[in-house]
């Protein structure tokens, strides 16, 4: 008997390590983190052992990738493998054609991954009604992170091609950069130029960046569980399902709520990943930087996402011309950048709809900013900056009503009843009905427009305190967490790009 249930308890082990598409291995997941332990106490035991300890992590960042995507890992290897071999033929080569023809047949092939993974069904579905044939969608598993990978992928080649960067002659070093497991599925978008000089330098995190990573880690898992998941699952995805159902201020509240969820969940995605780094000795640039807090629509893209917003600048919007020649063709590529950074997030022409509209914002502000200067009596003004700050916040919140939405049907039932059914005198049953959504709101807005300074004041003086307290301050916000998590496992947004 005892036998019996040994064997049955392996069973359960080893059914939850094997891939599940229902239960991916997640940061949010208390999986990770009792395999993160683990892995952490063997990479610090060989921290002086540089080579083994990169093949374990590695090791670990393919089982980890594993876990979310299957057998799609030897997908993230083969770009790894046509990376390393393409990067260092392309620094042997002399003749620029040859150059070209190199980087023109990875940037092709990567594209094509994407192609196929993310918009095979979308093209034949749009092919199909504009022939009015019939359409059967491939069932075709989309592998997580893709679109990360492929772009880091991508700008590999290319800064070896301008000569930012030599090619990695070292197989290792690059297969560690390309499948370093925190910003694997859902970014940053980690360059090779950043990285691969601290993997060759072999860091060891100090006292410092492991307080700082812990206490990244722990706003991280306090803007997903306690304030995206919850305020998604209870109030913004019953507004988005059925907007027709809700009053006009309703769905204002809604399209809010989802404004601050998707900046949450994305945003505490990156802190965690970039804090998980830094305990291993790794630091990445700033992901976000209160976007909300932007007076216009072209400083919220220097504020959101900023290593997409970064990428889609060096590699698609200067090679396309930039701002060199002319207004109108500036405001062309503004526009076409934002489109393609929409397509980029998915298969679906809302996702188009919201870059175009965003493509539209940047173009009619850098007109707008051409031809109207502002007057210099209120120049700078506190006035002028809250005006700016909420002008440029309502827009953001239409784009991602846009992106949220499931189709121009849901977008235009909830302009209808904004318009036509707005109704104030709901906002105090508002307020009473859901009184800890708003508070969830309350506190995500409060965590965003706090000054810069109180985070990092805060970061420093955890860092300051001795390593028992810093634990037991772990285990607190993980116990609100564990609380505060709903039955189901809710995946990061951006996991699905």
């Amino acid at each position: 008997m005892t036998d019996f249930l040994n064997t049955l308890e392996i069973d359960k082990l080893l059914q939850l390590l094997r891939y599940d598409a229902s239960t991916p291995l997640l940061f949010n997941t208390g999986l990770f983190l009792m395999l993160f332990v683990g892995f952490m106490a063997i990479y610090q035991l060989l921290r002086r052992r540089r080579s083994l300890k990169m093949v374990f992590t590695i090791a670990f960042s393919l089982y980890f990738y594993y876990k979310s995507s299957a057998e799609c890992c030897y997908i993230l290897l083969g770009v790894c493998l046509s990376d390393y071999i393409f990067g260092n033929l392309l620094g042997r080569l002399k003749s620029d054609w040859a150059r070209k023809t190199v980087v023109a047949a990875v940037v092709i092939a990567d594209l094509s991954l994407l192609i196929y993974f993310k918009y095979f069904n979308l093209l034949y579905s749009t092919f199909a009604g504009l022939t009015h044939t019939h359409f059967d969608a491939l069932d075709i598993i989309l592998p997580a992170g893709i679109s990360f990978f492929t772009f880091r992928s991508i700008s590999y080649i290319v800064d070896i091609y301008r000569g930012d960067m030599q090619p990695e002659r070292n197989l290792l070093h690059y297969t560690f950069c390309l499948t370093f497991f925190p910003p694997l599925l859902a970014g940053p978008v980690v360059r090779a130029k950043d990285l691969l000089p601290q993997i060759k330098a072999n860091p060891i995190a100090t006292s410092a960046m492991t307080g700082e990573g812990l206490f990244l880690i722990m706003i991280g898992l306090i803007k997903k569980v306690i304030i995206a998941d919850y305020i998604s699952g209870n109030f913004v995805d019953r507004v988005f399902d059925n907007p027709s159902l809700y009053s006009g201020f309703e769905n204002v509240m809604g399209c809010i709520g989802f404004t601050l969820q998707l900046y949450c969940d994305f945003s505490g995605y990156s802190d965690i990943a970039i804090g998980l780094a830094l305990l291993m000795g790794y630091r990445f640039k700033q992901n976000f930087n209160a976007p909300f807090k932007a007076q216009n629509p072209q400083e919220f893209w220097h504020r959101w996402h900023i290593s997409l917003s970064t990428w889609l600048r060096d590699y698609l919007y200067i090679p396309m011309g930039g701002s060199r020649r002319g207004k109108a063709r500036t405001y062309l590529n503004n526009f076409l950048t934002m489109v393609l950074g929409g397509l980029w997030h998915g298969a679906g022409w809302m996702y188009v709809l919201w870059g175009a509209y965003h493509g539209l914002l940047l173009a009619g502000h850098k007109a707008i900013k051409g031809v109207w200067r502002v007057p210099e009596s209120i120049r700078g003004s506190f006035g002028l900056r809250v005006i700016n700050t909420a002008v440029t916040f309502a827009l953001v919140v239409v784009g991602f009503a846009i992106f949220r939405a499931s189709s121009p049907e849901t977008l235009m039932a909830m302009g209808s009843q904004i318009v036509s059914d707005f109704h104030w005198s709901v906002a105090p049953q508002f307020i009473e009905g859901y009184a800890l959504i708003v508070a969830a709101i309350i506190a995500g807005l409060m965590m965003h427009f706090a000054p810069s300074s109180w985070s990092g004041g805060m970061s420093r003086v955890y860092t300051a305190q001795p390593l028992m307290v810093q634990g037991l301050l772990l285990a607190v916000v993980l116990f609100m967490v564990i609380q505060a998590r709903s039955s189901d496992l809710v995946p990061f947004i951006y996991l699905q790009y």
